[in-house]
């Protein structure tokens, strides 16, 4: 079958949602990303795609910093209030969704509490990339839950795997 070029992205699915967050002045805001990579080891770099327009990568791009967390699938409804809440409209949108976070050690970024993971990242550059912006970020500090070794394990840690947006959050059980 024939598929729309427009469409691609979704035979990458599941996906396992990180929550790319930032903070400017006294305005915090989150979005879930789906598009991310590791792409460099030394130094430790990470790629996000996200939408130019959104307010929380403009705050990234302004701060010059931003963090991102890994969930478990028991915070699924965390991530599908963040990808329905204006960060535009909220002061701070993390609290409006009923999150709680502390400021990275290095950064000072929003940590989201309770993540299985989460990473501080420091803005080396910025990529336009047709109708996104790919934003690459040295890790400065990154932390795991007890869930990580230097795998995952799946029986103390189950991941949120998203499958799309069709009237809200689609998710996959796997089983």
């Amino acid at each position: 079958m024939d598929i729309k070029t427009t469409m691609v992205h979704r035979l990458f699915y599941p996906q396992v949602p990180l929550v790319l967050s930032a903070l400017a002045g006294v305005r915090v805001s989150a979005m879930p990303v789906v598009s991310y990579a590791s792409v460099s080891e030394k130094p430790s770099l990470v790629a996000v795609s996200c939408n130019p327009q959104s307010y929380t990568c403009k705050l990234a791009v302004k701060s010059g910093a931003f963090s991102l967390s890994l969930l478990d699938a028991d915070r699924t409804g965390d991530v599908a209030k963040l990808a329905t809440i204006s960060g535009r409209k909220a002061v701070d949108k993390l609290k409006e969704a009923g999150i709680k976070y502390s400021p990275g050690p290095k950064l000072g970024v929003p940590i989201l509490d309770g993540a299985e993971a989460s990473m501080e990242l420091k803005l080396k550059s910025k990529l336009s990339m047709g109708d996104h912006l790919l934003l690459v970020g040295l890790i400065v500090s990154a932390k795991a839950s007890d869930a990580f070794g230097d795998y995952w394990d799946f029986r103390q840690y189950s991941p949120i795997l998203y499958a799309g947006w069709r009237e809200g959050l689609t998710t996959y059980s796997g089983s």
